[in-house]
């Protein structure tokens, strides 16, 4: 009997796969970084994990390589496949990477504000950008060129969380357990994070459950994004203008967003992610993205909340990009001016709580 069309291409998905894998072979776990605060005898203690250090330079390099093995695995992704992605940009780089790995086209489909710094890495790894000025559009055009091209829609937004294997298989909430065993308070209290596809606050919060961890999920929300207004509410249509912080936020609740394995959600206005952004360098050298910015702001008011209720443990959040890709954005202080967004006040919230280990108005 003839191949059915499409079957022929086994061999090369299995070729396909076994580069993915060796990626990951290849790549050691991201560092889990103990973050210098307060006096000693406090009992609480706040960690980043560095998603920064995958080959891709982001947190997005898990969520890319388990898009492309689930469109592998499901037979959408074969030799000559065009991928298309809707993206910010931090996915439509990991993406790009494997896309070039596999020797597959790849088109990122993006708002026109994005950094010219991130349109930059997706072109060095063999991507191409195209731009839209309307953030809203970004999905229905990029399944109209997938579908014009006859390629794969990626669609990191609604498969994000089913993507990953949230049992364990070295995603990133198996990683964080198994580097804070030999810890003083190896079972946090907290794990915060973002959202922007959802998928990470899926993952993370089904494993907390099915490993029955004594853990709570916080999930981050900068200002302008629909996950806190919806979570709050109830309501899954709720509808924003979108977020001014790149990775995370998002105009609509996108499908990946699971609200009932959240135990909290923070709003984060945007000022405060900035300032915390720059306390992260003042404390440890290192510069990272403004997402980090909004992660390390809940996970410090999380940090004096256990300090303030008489309680030890430990909180963990994530640094998910460098800084580097946002020299010309947030660590530009015209660009900040330009965009209205002042951090000094919440500077000073924040030296206030790393030197007293209170959160001010608690």
């Amino acid at each position: 009997m003839d191949a059915a069309p499409g079957r022929a291409d086994r061999g090369w998905i299995r070729q396909a796969i076994a580069r993915v894998e060796a990626d990951t072979n290849r790549s050691a776990d991201t560092h889990l970084l103990s973050l210098p605060l307060w006096p000693t005898g406090r009992g609480v203690d706040v960690y980043l994990k560095d998603e920064s250090t995958h080959p891709t330079g982001s947190l997005k390099h898990r969520l890319a390589r388990s898009l492309f093995l689930y469109g592998l695995c499901n037979g959408w992704i074969c030799a000559g496949t065009t991928i298309v992605e809707a993206s910010s940009g931090s996915t439509a780089i990991s993406e790009a990477y494997f896309a070039r790995m596999l020797g597959l086209p790849f088109v990122a489909v993006m708002p026109a504000s994005t950094s010219a710094a991130k349109i930059a890495l997706i072109e060095r790894e063999g991507g191409r950008c195209h731009l839209v000025e309307d953030a809203t559009t970004v999905y229905d055009e990029a399944q109209r060129l997938a579908t014009a091209t006859g390629g794969h829609y990626m669609d990191q937004f609604t498969y994000a969380e089913r993507a990953t294997d949230w049992r364990g298989n070295n995603n990133i909430a198996e990683s964080i357990f198994s580097q804070m065993s030999l810890e003083r308070h190896p079972v946090p209290a907290w794990i915060v994070v973002g959202a922007g596809t959802g998928g990470t606050s899926a993952t993370i919060g089904r494993y907390l459950r099915y490993r029955q961890h004594d853990t709570a999920l916080c999930v981050v929300d900068p200002e302008g994004s629909a996950f806190h207004r919806s979570w709050t509410t109830g309501d899954p249509s709720v509808l924003a203008p979108g977020s001014r912080i790149e990775g995370i936020g998002r105009p609509r609740v996108e499908p990946s967003f699971l609200p009932d394995v959240v135990d909290r959600m923070i709003r984060v206005p945007d000022a405060a992610s900035i300032a915390a952004m720059r306390l992260l360098r003042e404390l440890t050298g290192r510069r990272a993205g403004p997402s980090t910015g909004t992660n390390l702001w809940g996970a410090l008011r999380l940090a004096c909340e256990l300090v303030a209720d008489g309680r030890t443990g430990s909180v963990v959040t994530l640094l998910c990009d460098s800084g580097d890709r946002y020299t010309d954005t947030y660590y530009s202080p015209a660009w900040l001016a330009a965009a209205t967004i002042d951090p000094t006040a919440s500077s000073g919230i924040l030296h206030h709580a790393v030197t007293t280990a209170t959160w001010p108005g608690a």
